[in-house]
């Protein structure tokens, strides 16, 4: 005689009555994270599909935007702005943080990931230095440490003269500008990072003189001497106010030292930095 074994019958499961946050609706996200800063939102677009979806609304990304960014895409992708035609806002946000080469390659613009300013760089390529077709006196050097892989190196001169000037959509806000300069040579020897210091010589008897100045009146001078060898510095020119998003700003911006009495050498210019006025204390980072 068999043993009769009863099972239970299947329970049908019952949906949570909790809600969790895959429920909220995508639009209902979208107000929400429209309010954070574009980092925290990539973050959250990793938690689920709504939060995904609304990450990607368009009218999220055109808030973080600069207000006259369709005029920086015609700036800087003069021969091709009509590839942003086809891109969502995010991409085209993606596309303005990379390091855009304009002008040549002379000159790189971006918008800092976190804060979605606008930052450029003017490799010196792009500036006009007294001499620099004079091997005597200059010379351009291959380098890891400009992000325009040379710089130009002075070796000995009696007129030091660099200047620059760029008219561009600039958004509203501040702004600082910054010659990148170094000291004395820097080369690898066995791995390591080694400073020629052979020809620095004449910066400690006179200071250099920064100057900047805009097409709509603004003016700024200062002077310093160049003493720290062996490391990039930012040497601080001015800065300038940009009222309006609406039109383009001229800037013009010099490094001078003109005393004729004694030469100076040894010296390597990278580059002039436009930066937000809040950004003095990320310098390293450029």
């Amino acid at each position: 005689m068999g043993l009769l074994f009863s099972l239970p019958a299947a329970t049908a499961i019952a949906p949570s009555p909790v809600p969790w946050l895959g429920d909220l609706p995508e639009s209902c996200v979208a107000s929400v994270i429209g309010h954070l800063e574009p980092m925290q939102i990539c973050q959250l677009a990793k938690l689920n599909r709504a939060f995904r979806g609304a990450s990607s609304a368009d009218f999220v990304w055109e808030s973080k935007l600069p207000l006259n960014y369709e005029d920086l895409i015609g700036r800087v992708f003069e021969n091709d702005a009509s590839f942003c035609k086809g891109l969502c806002k995010r991409d085209i946000y993606a596309r303005l943080c990379r390091a855009n080469s304009f002008d040549g390659g002379s000159k790189k613009v971006w918008l800092d990931k976190r804060t979605a300013n606008i930052c450029m760089s003017v490799s010196s390529n792009g500036l006009v230095i007294t001499g620099i077709d004079d091997r005597r006196y200059w010379s351009r050097i291959p380098t890891e440490e400009s992000r325009f892989a040379s710089v130009a190196y002075l070796q000995q001169i009696w007129w030091f003269e660099v200047d620059g000037e760029i008219e561009f959509p600039f958004p509203a806000g501040s702004y600082s500008i910054f010659f990148r300069l170094q000291l004395g040579r820097a080369n690898k020897r066995f791995g390591r990072r080694v400073c020629n210091s052979e020809h620095v010589h004449g910066w400690d008897k006179k200071p250099v003189r920064f100057q900047l100045s805009t097409s709509d009146g603004q003016q700024a001078t200062k002077q310093c001497y160049l003493k720290e060898q062996g490391r990039w510095i930012h040497y601080h020119a001015g800065d300038f106010v940009v009222s309006s998003s609406c039109k383009s700003i001229k800037v013009k911006y010099s490094m001078t030292q003109i005393d004729c009495t004694h030469t100076k050498g040894g010296l390597c210019v990278d580059s002039v930095q436009i930066l937000p006025a809040e950004f003095k204390g990320r310098l390293q980072h450029f």
